[in-house]
């Protein structure tokens, strides 16, 4: 492809993830790859240049953009190398007129960015959740012995973490087929950390998903004790057991939820657990470096209904941990309504339960929690709190 023709197949790929941005589509991970699937021809150095320019665009634009050539107007308006590509010859974008709409530029929708100035995040902050993001991995300790790393590496403040450069091709190095490191954000790490899992104890990872931070506590807890991981999505939880069987993690046991039934599910834990992390659903502003379209993508009411989940998961949270327990509380937002308001709210309800700050090595204290972001830590967002049970 020429590199007028890459721009050309930007805009029509931008074009997809912008309507399915409006109609809660599929990712725009998904919809490149897809692009790509029905274009064989494409080389490798095509598609990459392609979704490099996609992504560019993405994060240029605060609004959704009217379309993919709108948005990619808003990244040539500061290029005039990449301006000059819209030359109209084959397969090449057509010539710039004069009085097309060109999309706005920024870092998220106004309403958003308001939301997160009264959350403490000034625009500086807000930037730093569109760089790019580095590919950080956690050393399985249940197959730790001679794990030998890329070269390039790095030490988090995550006990096991290492971090890479974004482009690593870390699937492909022999730690990684083995099961001795799995990828996972520096941040996601520490809440995990935050837990403080032990061997022997019986744990509950409630809103498991695809099972991240659950092999992690498996490997905090050596393989010994009970660790239940529960979800209401049957698809991502169904990815955790072949996950578990790569980790060598063995005291796994996945509980499928039906949605407003949990409680029912999980009954025999009920105020038995010495340990429950409710990693919840939520709007996801902290991982905007690796989802920048997430943000056209969320509404006030979408958000309302977040912060609605995370309250009643939160109690049934506090209805399994047993005296003396405790619970952590993890949303991937920035955002008080998930954060520092939802840990308020759930202290009000719930008076047997006592805000303890966890001993992390990286991020600030927010309300009764910590936050950890990409600005301060160089990690994703986070919101963490860690409540003990009297």
């Amino acid at each position: 492809m020429t590199p007028a023709a890459r721009v050309q197949a930007a805009i029509e790929v931008l074009d997809l993830i912008i309507a399915a941005a409006r109609t809660n589509g599929a990712p725009a991970d998904r919809l490149i790859a897809d692009w790509f699937r029905t274009r064989r021809w494409a080389g490798s150095s095509d598609r990459r240049a392609v979704r490099e320019l996609a992504y560019r665009a993405i994060r240029a634009c605060g609004e959704i953009p009217e379309s993919g050539r709108a948005a990619m107007l808003r990244v040539a308006a500061d290029d005039a190398d990449l301006a000059a590509l819209f030359d109209g010859s084959r397969h090449a974008p057509a010539p710039i007129a004069s009085d097309e709409t060109v999309a706005s530029g920024g870092i998220a929708p106004r309403w958003l960015m308001a939301r997160l100035a009264d959350s403490g995040i000034d625009d500086t902050q807000a930037a730093a959740l569109l760089d790019r993001a580095p590919l950080d991995v956690r050393v399985n300790t249940l197959k730790a012995a001679n794990v030998e790393l890329p070269e390039g590496g790095e030490r988090t403040v995550a006990a096991h973490g290492w971090r890479f450069a974004p482009e690593t091709r870390i699937e492909q190095c022999a730690a990684y087929a083995a099961g001795a490191i799995e990828v996972q954000d520096t941040g996601s790490q520490l809440t995990c950390e935050a837990l403080h899992a032990q061997p022997g104890e019986t744990v509950i990872d409630l809103c498991a998903g695809a099972g991240g931070k659950t092999l992690a506590l498996a490997a905090a807890m050596g393989n010994r004790g009970t660790l239940i991981a529960s979800d209401a999505d049957r698809a991502r939880l169904s990815r955790l057991p072949p996950r578990a069987q790569r980790a060598g993690a063995t005291i796994i046991e996945t509980v499928l939820l039906d949605a407003n039934r949990e409680r029912e599910a999980l009954a025999r834990f009920t105020g038995k657990a010495d340990a429950v992390l409710v990693d919840a659903p939520c709007s996801g502003t902290g991982t905007w470096r690796r989802n920048p379209e997430a943000r056209w993508r969320l509404t006030g009411p979408i958000l309302d209904r977040y912060v609605a989940i995370q309250s009643r998961l939160l109690d049934i949270a506090a209805s399994l941990v047993r005296p003396g327990g405790r619970l952590v509380f993890v949303t991937c937002s920035l955002l008080d309504e998930e954060g520092a308001g939802q840990a308020d709210a759930f202290l009000a309800r719930h008076p047997d339960f006592r805000a303890q700050a966890p001993a992390l090595p990286a991020g600030i204290p927010r309300g009764p929690g910590w936050r950890l972001s990409p600005h301060h830590d160089g990690t994703d967002g986070f919101f963490v709190a860690r409540f003990n049970r009297l």
